[in-house]
């Protein structure tokens, strides 16, 4: 059976707007399970005017639920992380260890204003870089102001910004318009991460193999694994993702 990685997710029980319990946890779990997900990096949602919990708490309750899963007999491992809303200073709040990076990697996921100003989203990108970080861009589709041009994606990739989509794009869930963007990122490899930004079990569940299957038949089963597995296999041992020029 295939396997996969998901990098983004909000499974973790009572911190956001995702899994509001332990049971809704773990039945989400369970999905993710049955659906071939092996490996989950926990990203809950941290913004500067929400009461974002600290790291000890949130190792915690990761660990709690670690715990209930080996007793539900699934073998799924879990690593903390978080989606960081992007504000001035963000940098220096990762250096002091105010917020985290992906599974204590050097890896961040980074979410912004749908609507912001593409010179905002860029220079903030650049700002991280500039602290050593490696920014992966949380569902890029969703920022209006890169996609209307694809010369903005490829200057941010190009930068060192790396790329995470939903897979509920990939397959139409959210609409037309983001079903044909992520379309042309995919044929011109400027996709880093397929991931499921699960929030329940219903609507937004933790689901990727229908993904995976449809991107391994329409471009490649190397394009399926890499976006899958290999790159986020890359964030969990905190390994530098080339590009494909780079290979």
């Amino acid at each position: 059976m295939e396997t996969y990685i998901d990098i983004h997710c909000h499974i973790l029980p009572g911190v956001d707007d995702g899994s509001d319990s332990m049971e809704t946890s773990l039945k989400m779990l369970h999905m993710a399970d049955e659906d071939g997900i092996s490996q989950i990096i926990l990203t809950p949602h941290n913004k500067p005017w929400h009461s974002n919990k600290g790291h000890i708490r949130m190792n915690d309750k990761v660990s709690r639920l670690q715990e209930r899963l080996c007793q539900e007999g699934l073998g799924i491992r879990l690593y903390t992380g978080s989606e960081l809303y992007y504000r001035s200073g963000l940098a220096e709040e990762l250096d002091q260890g105010m917020a985290p990076t992906l599974a204590n990697s050097q890896y961040v996921l980074v979410e912004f204003d749908p609507s912001a100003d593409y010179d905002y989203i860029r220079n903030g990108i650049y700002s991280l870089l500039m602290g050593g970080y490696y920014p992966i861009a949380a569902h890029i589709e969703r920022y209006k102001n890169v996609c209307c041009k694809m010369g903005r994606i490829i200057e941010l990739t190009e930068m060192g910004c790396l790329m995470q989509v939903n897979a509920g794009s990939i397959m139409g869930q959210y609409g037309i318009g983001a079903k044909q963007l992520t379309k042309k990122m995919l044929k011109q490899d400027l996709v880093h991460f397929v991931a499921t930004d699960a929030h329940d079990p219903d609507h937004r569940p933790p689901h990727l193999s229908r993904c995976a299957q449809y991107i391994g038949r329409k471009y490649g089963e190397s394009s399926r694994r890499r976006l899958f597995y290999d790159h986020p296999l890359c964030v969990l041992h905190d390994e530098y993702i080339r590009n494909q020029e780079e290979d």
